[in-house]
């Protein structure tokens, strides 16, 4: 098992006990970090690596498996896209210098028709018009349509055409050396061919090896091509949709993994479905953008899933004559992330908001802009446990003392709702492993808490009170909305809303089985379509509690797993071509010839009765394409993708990208970071300088931070408590015994942590777990903090997320605040007015502008364009 990305036993430590377990058992557990963590303590090895160099050290390991061959040549052959041949257009990094070819450095956003198959033509938007908005997701879960995918794509079985996607990948990562990985990372490498010898040694037919990570991946400009580079390895080694293999993205609360199924996200619908954008008037035209003419696979039937869920939204008003009320869904129209959304608060553009479960004023990246956004508003709404920092920012926030916010004169009116607890509710959790388990309230919520279905409810009962009678159109979707759920007393039904989630047959009124049986018709009508089958057979089906010693080891009878309770994503891969499992020591499902169907320990994920050897007709799409020995069957083309012809903004492979802020230049190309980036170039968000600029030695270290098991997260459930504040009673910085002597830090004083967005003090912990790395020919010294603090609670201290600057993933607008360049000196920083001229004077010396940061092709430098914001309120440039 690889740890990578991720400090499990402190962060996720419940999930962490089956690791110790599988340890137990004689399992190798490998820890790639920069620091030695609780984690690290209990692997069998621990490697430290520099922050932000993780594409560097996965490379490796590609090019390590495909230079000695070690691949599971059978499994990568038959079930991922490496035998089909790219078009002849596709140049490489390796061509343009750590570009990939179709870039625009005036938009900074690539043209990906040059990554398409040979003979077939791409789905989605081009260049320009991705630049401001999440292209992957307007595609939805299905991925990227490739026309021609369900007809015979051109291939090279043999894996030896120049342009098969084997080659490609093979010279795309020849570089990527024991020898790099040392340079770059700061891995001796020695240490990483142990690594590489024993992912590969523990993988293959008889040996599958488990791949996990958490926000130290997605928390990056790169992080979407974090988990590509990882799922690449486990592809090429046969380890995904076979058991104790996969991708395992932990999450941090019970129901992380359901915030993104039924999203509270800006450009996803339920169950991944994109959120319709400006230029798609009709239905049809959504579709037509989300499905291929001519592709493989279940996402064909998104026009299924789309229907039953707008019918669940507007029940008997949505009509095959009104477009099943499809033009009542708001459009995208540019970027509406979280980050954009507090810039134009900042800006004047937002009036109100709310904060339902969030703290951004410690818990987001750029705290500063956070709280200077919620000042500039009409009304905020805050619905949590307790008093936390976003609901008294305009009385105590750290601004308070430079001046920057007045309680007199902060012109937001904040009003607080207290919200009940988990155990306060009845309801689901939906966890790591997709599954769903219910729960059932334990007590009622003191006082005025209230759940988050009574308050969504019974402000859409006010709403629709208040517009009834109205004639104007823009209040239709509101008062034709099918508001009609069940309630005991005035708390809306859990059970209810679960039934509606999981579908149903509006002709006969049962609950559907699952999402096969989903209709385009309007006869359905369907929350989330991936949900379908939680309420299977009119039961609760996420209620289940049978013990595992009397049911068999997959546990099927224990909650519900979306979809169609599969344990195991893509399980068909378990088995070979011919339908046998690849060994008898790791059979999943198999191919049962006598009674003409798939069988096994899992649900199989394929069509129950369609044998091995099934080839479609020629004019076949959709399901009907998908061939016998198909195993990935959400994809249009019905193969794993080693390489991305469509669907990603900042390449069809990862490449190794400095981060944002980084000491070092890249060893491997003349691009220094992410082409695409999203940068926010404004006076409010500075960035640190990074080479090419000049300066960089004013903030010569790498910042990275994390959690601590004692706390969580933002802080406000665990600052409030005596034993757990006592437990981490003060902020603290990890330095290296060789950093403390450098700076002149003595162990428990205090010291302040600079960046040119803010400084904050904290004790010092001076320790081995955070060694220095020698990287090409100087040492790179990092620190780390954890980020819990804030001005309440029984224990308080500085913000650490204001450190942090705002820097997006252009794939999914997540912040890079795993990685940071910063200063630190001994002695507590400056107060008032006089920590905003100290950080100034920081800027002067680093010549920040905002301008810094932003040229993002550095292939031209010092021409390039740099991508800055208009002029706008904030502060002027220092």
């Amino acid at each position: 098992m690889v740890i990578m990305g991720s400090n499990m036993a402190e962060a996720h430590p419940v999930g962490f006990q089956w690791v110790m377990e599988a340890k137990a058992r004689g399992v190798e557990v490998v820890h790639i970090d920069p620091r030695f963590t609780r984690t690290s303590a209990v692997a069998d090895r621990h490697v430290p690596l520099r922050a932000g160099s993780d594409i560097a050290f996965l490379g490796g390991v590609i090019n390590y498996i495909l230079s000695n061959e070690l691949d599971f040549r059978d499994y990568v052959t038959a079930y991922t896209n490496a035998s089909f041949l790219v078009d002849e257009k596709y140049q490489d990094p390796e061509d343009l210098d750590g570009l990939f070819s179709g870039y625009d450095p005036e938009t900074a956003s690539y043209d990906p028709s040059s990554w398409r198959y040979e003979a077939t033509r791409h789905g989605g938007q081009d260049g320009a018009e991705t630049d401001e908005r999440s292209e992957p997701d307007q595609l939805g879960s299905g991925g990227p349509a490739i026309e021609g995918g369900a007809g015979d794509i051109p291939s090279d079985p043999t894996l030896q055409h120049p342009r098969c996607v084997y080659q490609i990948l093979k010279r795309h990562y020849s570089r990527y050396t024991p020898e790099m990985v040392e340079r770059v990372c700061g891995v001796p490498a020695e240490q990483f061919l142990e690594v590489a010898r024993a992912w590969t040694e523990n993988s293959g037919r008889e040996r599958t090896a488990a791949l996990v990570y958490s926000v130290g991946w997605t928390q990056h400009t790169m992080g979407a091509q974090y988990i590509r580079a990882g799922s690449i390895i486990q592809l090429l080694l046969g380890n995904i949709g076979r058991p104790g293999g996969g991708v395992f993205a932990l999450r941090g609360h019970a129901s992380i993994q359901g915030s993104t199924d039924i999203p509270t996200l800006f450009n996803l619908l339920p169950g991944y479905l994109a959120m319709p954008h400006a230029g798609q008037e009709t239905l049809s035209d959504y579709l037509d953008d989300i499905i291929g003419d001519n592709q493989k696979g279940f996402w064909h039937n998104a026009d299924a899933y789309m229907v039953s869920l707008l019918k669940e939204y507007w029940g008997d008003n949505a009509t095959a004559d009104n477009d099943y009320c499809f033009d009542y869904l708001p459009r995208i129209s540019g970027d509406h992330g979280t980050y954009r959304t507090v810039m134009d608060m900042i800006d004047g553009k937002v009036s109100g908001y709310f904060l339902l479960g969030q703290n951004p004023a410690v818990g987001s990246a750029h705290g500063r802009m956070q709280r200077l956004g919620m000042a500039n508003l009409d009304w905020l709404v805050v619905r949590d446990l307790v008093m936390i920092e976003s609901a008294t920012f305009w009385k105590d926030a750290p601004e308070i003392e430079t001046g920057e916010i007045s309680p007199e004169t902060c012109r937001t009116e904040v009003f607080f709702f207290p919200a009940a607890s988990h155990v306060e509710k009845s309801g689901t959790f939906t966890q790591t492993q997709r599954m769903l388990q219910w729960r059932e309230q334990a007590v009622e919520p003191p006082g005025d808490a209230r759940s988050e279905l009574w308050f969504f409810y019974h402000l859409g009962r006010l709403l629709r009170e208040k517009l009834a009678g109205s004639t104007d159109e823009r209040d239709r979707p509101l008062l034709e909305l099918a508001w009609d759920y069940k309630t005991d007393g005035d708390e809306p039904s859990s059970e209810d809303v679960l039934r509606r989630i999981n579908g149903i047959d509006l002709t006969s009124g049962r609950a559907l089985n699952d999402y096969t049986e989903l209709k385009a018709d309007g006869s359905t009508a369907c929350g989330c379509w991936i949900y379908s089958g939680v309420y299977a057979d009119e039961v609760n089906q996420a209620a289940r509690r049978k013990p595992h010693d009397e049911q068999g080891s997959y546990d099927n009878e224990w909650g519900w797993t979306w979809p169609m309770n599969r344990r195991v994503l893509y399980n068909r891969a378990s088995a070979d071509p011919q339908g046998r499992p690849w060994s008898e020591r790791k059979k999943l499902v198999w191919w049962d010839a006598e009674k003409g169907e798939w069988t096994g320990y899992d649900v199989p994920d394929f069509e129950k009765t369609k044998p091995p050897d099934y080839r479609p007709p020629e004019d076949a799409v959709g399901v009907a394409a998908l061939r016998g020995d198909d195993p990935f069957i959400m994809q249009s083309d019905g193969k794993a993708w080693l390489f991305a012809p469509n669907g990603l903004l900042d390449g069809p492979l990862p490449t190794h990208y400095e981060p944002h802020e980084s000491p070092v230049r890249n060893a491997l190309y003349r691009q220094q970071g992410n082409p695409t980036r999203i940068t926010y170039g404004r006076n409010d968000n500075p960035s640190n300088p990074a080479p090419p600029e000049a300066h960089g030695e004013v903030f010569p270290f790498v910042f990275t931070a994390a959690r601590l098991t004692e706390h969580h997260t933002a802080g406000g459930m665990s600052r409030q408590l005596p034993y757990l504040a006592e437990l981490q009673p003060a902020l603290f910085v990890e330095v290296s015994p060789e950093l403390a002597r450098i700076r002149g830090l003595a162990h428990m004083d205090w010291a302040h942590v600079i960046t040119s967005r803010t400084a904050v003090d904290a004790r010092v912990f001076v320790t081995d777990r955070m060694k220095p790395l020698r990287i090409e020919d100087r040492v790179v010294h990092q620190l780390w903090m954890p980020y819990h603090w804030g001005q309440a609670g029984l224990v308080d201290g500085d913000v650490v997320n204001d450190l942090l600057g705002v820097v997006l993933d252009p794939n999914v607008y997540i912040q890079e605040s795993k990685v940071a360049t910063c200063d630190v000196r001994p002695g507590r920083r400056p107060r008032g007015p006089a920590l905003l001229e100290y950080i100034a004077d920081y800027r002067r010396r680093a010549g920040i502008t905002s301008a810094t940061g932003t040229q993002l092709d550095t292939t031209r430098a010092p021409d390039a364009v740099a991508h800055t914001e208009p002029h706008t309120e904030g502060e002027e440039n220092p």
